[in-house]
């Protein structure tokens, strides 16, 4: 009899805890706590086993978890995969200061005891339905040569902050291949009317067609598998990922297909020449519907669906029309096509349009584009809330459902920035004064950049303790707090001052188009003569020098901590420049010779400096970048197809002395010494060179430097100048410790 119930006893073990040998362990046949176990065996694999993870319904339908210890393990209780993921990270960071960031490769160190909770401790729910993240540039500017590592990570770290609304782009060129084909276009006409893969977002957008263009065949293939793997597992996660639909965007060669169908050839982009300029179907044609239904068909039969697309027609274009009949037609037959092909489909849309173009987007107009279609199948983005929420001059957006957006990044360029306690009381505000179609929080970045708490900070504002009362941990104080333990990996005094520091004296600003240091600016005197070139920032350097010393006194350790460091180090070197520019610039006033050629030392100096401390940084290195482009080459000939493309997107972004140039700056190594330093020698050259024979530096001698380095920027990407460095080197603590001891006084004194 005791045989007996030891082997029923064995048995009932073994189906409540299916994965407990040495991983996260689960209810057998729970399939959400199975997802959520799995993701914690990948995240944390020293310390998987000491998780359980369960389902259990939410008792007023809403996301929650609640997390208590027993029998020596975390048990992770959640109405679904998605809302165990944020359990599972809340207990990281505010029960063991753990932060597993976005990129692939941080080491997680975990405390030698786990924490204990008792039962009831700790229960959150989700105050809104939708966490938004991605924008189409984010696959641009970040992503356009990850593999499924990265993306494995990445969906991770989504699934722990609660994303459960990812956009999912990749991989639809596959799909339009082959529409385009059967429809009659050749092989070589489909692929040329394809960007190359770093431009591809713009592409996607209805913004430019062939640039850097034919597309290789090995690249939508492999983009079609990596595609496949990215939705199963989002949707394993609990996201319900946001594919593309049809908006419109067809090759021009199409005409010939079909000559009598309302075709409309866009104006050029952005600076771009006609040849380059996108063709645009009318919406309200037959034609239209009929490639609406084939694409989300085949899209379906490929990817799935969970029957949320995103189309914009008219980002950053204009509307054949202003008049808000026509603009009422063009979205509800836009709407009508999506409905044909798939009758549960709801529309996504970026509201970017009506901050870009918004002394046209009147309130009226706006009204009749929105309106004439259901309120409850479409889905807005209000796109940069932390600059101007769009729903405040929309009486809500006329009712249609929308996430309210922290956009803080334009480009990817590595600018610290962040208007940390505006976002806060706006969104908070936003949450009790917008209404019920406020459905969600998200964030629409343009590229990763060097402020990934901001992100975090904002995914985790939806989640609040089911008790009630002020989320002090939502406040930007305390969340400052906890940075200073999570990043640092201890209690310290000095980390706290210095994150007071950053989100009080710092993170005051919200990011703008073309922000960037002056390095990254093609250097010019006077008036700025590149179009995005914002090198101001908003606080003192003196500041941002004292909050780096302060957590260089910390003594932290850990990836975190060494990326934080290098990041101050980095920006405090970047606004270091400009004050001696301007300083160079008076003595050229005064031609004074000798004092030119002091700061001109200075400021190559300060160049070689932030090479050396962004060399530390995995995600600071043009070597890593220009690797991962190459990786996806079939042939070298493809390698250095994919590496002059990842190398254009980061400079000229397309032709020379285009409108975009230096847009996605980079304060990255390998860029700064090959590309940036090269371009201040050659401008110090040329106005010693005027100097030197007695002449001024006017308009004439700068318009041959300007020719010099034009040509100069396009050989660097065509011709791939350079071999970089793809792993990162040197100590960054010892770096950036040095760089306070040299510039520390200078820069106190200004």
């Amino acid at each position: 009899m005791k045989n007996t119930l030891c082997l029923l006893y064995l048995a009932l073990l073994s189906v409540l805890c299916s994965c407990s040998d040495g991983h996260a362990s689960y209810k057998e046949g729970d399939a959400q706590a199975a997802a959520a176990a799995a993701l914690a065996d990948r995240v944390l694999p020293s310390s998987r086993s000491h998780f359980f993870f369960e389902t259990a319904p939410s008792p007023d339908g809403k996301d929650y978890f609640s997390l208590y210890t027993k029998d020596g393990k975390l048990h992770v209780r959640g109405n679904n995969s998605n809302s165990m993921a944020v359990g599972l990270n809340w207990y990281l960071r505010h029960y063991c200061f753990v932060d597993v960031g976005w990129f692939a490769g941080d080491k997680i160190k975990m405390p030698r005891e786990l924490p204990e909770i008792e039962m009831g401790d700790c229960t959150i729910a989700a105050r809104v339905d939708k966490r938004f993240f991605l924008n189409y540039c984010t696959f641009g500017y970040t992503m356009p040569w990850w593999g499924w590592e990265e993306w494995e990570h990445f969906i991770d770290w989504m699934a722990l902050n609660g994303v459960n609304l990812p956009l999912a782009i990749t991989g639809q060129e596959s799909i339009w291949y082959e529409i385009w084909t059967e429809m009659g276009l050749s092989d070589e006409e489909v692929r040329a009317y394809f960007t190359g893969p770093a431009h591809l977002p713009w592409h996607r957008m209805q913004n430019i067609d062939r640039w850097g263009g034919p597309l290789p065949k090995s690249w939508l293939e492999g983009q079609m598998e990596l595609q496949k793997k990215i939705v199963a597992r989002e949707r394993e996660l609990g996201m319900k990922p946001v594919l593309p639909a049809f908006a419109g965007h067809v090759p021009r060669e199409l005409a010939r297909l079909y000559p009598d169908a309302p075709m409309t050839r866009l104006e050029a982009w952005s600076g771009y020449q006609d040849e380059y300029a996108c063709t645009f179907l009318d919406p309200m044609s037959d034609l239209y519907t009929e490639i609406q239904k084939r694409f989300v068909e085949k899209e379906t039969e490929i990817y799935g669906t969970d029957h949320i697309y995103g189309i914009d027609i008219f980002n950053e274009l204009m509307p054949p029309s202003w008049e808000p009949d026509y603009l009422g037609r063009v979205s509800r037959q836009v709407y009508e096509s999506l409905e044909k092909a798939d009758p549960d489909a709801i529309w996504l849309q970026m509201g970017w349009l009506f901050y870009n173009e918004r002394k046209y987007w009147t309130p009226d107009r706006v009204e009749a584009y929105l309106t004439s279609v259901p309120r409850d199948r479409q889905i807005l983005l209000d796109y940069y809330c932390e600059r101007q929420e769009v729903w405040k001059r929309t009486d809500s957006f006329y009712g249609v459902p929308f996430i309210w957006c922290y956009l803080g990044n334009f480009g990817g360029n590595t600018m610290l920035a962040g208007n940390v306690k505006q976002i806060c009381d706006s969104l908070e505000y936003a949450l009790a004064n917008a209404g019920d179609n406020l459905q969600g929080i998200g964030s629409t970045l343009e590229g990763f950049d060097c402020n990934p708490y901001m992100y975090e900070f904002i995914l985790e504002k939806p989640w609040m303790p089911v008790d009630g009362g002020e989320p002090a941990h939502l406040e930007p104080r305390c969340w400052a707090d906890q940075l200073s333990f999570w990043r640092t990996g201890k209690d310290d005094p000095e980390s706290r001052k210095a994150w007071w520091y950053l989100f009080n004296k710092i993170y005051v600003s919200p990011s703008r188009p073309g922000q960037s240091s002056l390095v990254t600016i093609r250097p010019t005197f006077g008036k700025y003569r590149t179009y995005y070139a914002r090198p101001a920032t908003g606080y003192r350097d003196s500041d941002l020098l004292a909050a780096l010393e302060h957590l260089l006194k910390a003594g932290g350790s850990g990836d975190a901590y060494c990326f934080d460091v290098a990041n101050l180090a980095r920006q405090l070197l970047a606004n270091h420049y400009l004050t001696v520019f301007a300083d160079y610039e008076a003595a050229f006033k005064a031609k004074d010779r000798a004092r030119m050629s002091e700061l001109e030392a200075v400021l190559t100096g300060i160049i070689d400096d932030m090479e050396r401390i962004t060399g530390t940084q995995r995600d600071f290195l043009l070597g890593k970048w220009i690797e991962d482009a190459r990786a996806w080459g079939a042939t070298p000939e493809e390698a250095d197809y994919f590496e002059s493309n990842a190398r254009n997107l980061l400079t000229t972004w397309s032709g020379e002395d285009m409108l975009l140039n230096d847009y996605a700056a980079r304060q990255w190594n390998g860029l700064l010494s090959s590309f940036y330093k090269v371009r201040w020698t050659m401008f110090f050259d040329a106005v010693n060179a005027a100097l030197d024979a007695g002449e001024e530096f006017d308009e004439e001698h700068y318009q041959a430097y300007w020719k010099a380095v034009t040509a100069f920027e396009g050989r660097w990407w065509r011709e791939r100048i350079g071999k970089f460095p793809s792993k990162p080197y040197g100590d960054a603590v010892g770096i950036a410790s040095d760089i306070c001891l040299r510039y520390g006084d200078s820069i106190r004194n200004k």
